[in-house]
């Protein structure tokens, strides 16, 4: 179990980086999410890619950004681009927001697409970087990498196990509320039968039917 849960958040770690492609619509707003814990670099670059028909017209549809955390705060909001950038280090656990809408006085009325490259942890690190920095490359490099992915795993097994802890607690709170609450309705469905035999004994003596 432990090996299928090592494989499963290997493949996360090395995919977050793929590309996503989304169609906007004139109206409405289409957004992304992804749980992320504490203390993770997210790292995202977006644009607008255009169409014949935008490319025939000579124009380029601008679009509005907005990135928001678990707790609701504003990370990152731009309007009127056609691409971006944002990047920022997660401060607290949860699913974080990036929305994307068309702007109102965008030209056309024809849906566009958006190129999104969306990276998280390991995958949003400088490796260039750290190669020129550290004076290393090649084979040395790569065993970097696979221990930042190794730490990155580890990390994500720790955060699982604390997510899996909070949810048994709050299970565990709930198990023992609907206890409770049974105990206290079979507690008054017997009380209350023991109150109405005794009505029902007190009326039959009154009518001296018993």
């Amino acid at each position: 179990m432990e090996l299928c849960k090592l494989f499963l958040l290997l493949l996360t770690v090395m995919t977050v980086a793929d590309a996503i492609w989304i169609e906007l619509p004139t109206s409405g707003t289409k957004c992304l999410s992804e749980d992320i814990h504490s203390n993770v670099v997210v790292l995202a670059d977006y644009s607008v890619i255009g169409d014949e028909e935008h490319a025939q017209a000579n124009v380029v549809p601008t679009i509005s950004v907005k990135v928001t955390s678990p707790f609701g705060n504003n990370l990152y909001h731009k309007e009127n681009v056609t691409h971006g950038q944002f990047a920022f280090t997660t401060t607290e656990a949860g699913n974080y927001l990036a929305c994307f809408w068309m702007d109102n006085h965008a030209p056309g009325a024809k849906a566009v697409t958006i190129g999104i490259d969306w990276k998280t942890g390991i995958s949003a690190k400088d490796w260039e970087s750290v190669a020129r920095k550290e004076k290393i490359e090649g084979v040395e490099l790569e065993l970097v990498k696979l221990e930042g992915i190794v730490q990155a795993i580890h990390e994500n097994l720790e955060y699982l196990k604390d997510r899996e802890a909070v949810m048994r607690e709050e299970s565990e709170k709930t198990n023992a509320r609907v206890a409770w609450l049974s105990i206290m309705s079979l507690g008054i469905c017997i009380a209350a039968a023991v109150l109405q035999v005794l009505y029902l004994k007190n009326f039959f003596h009154k009518k001296k039917l018993i």
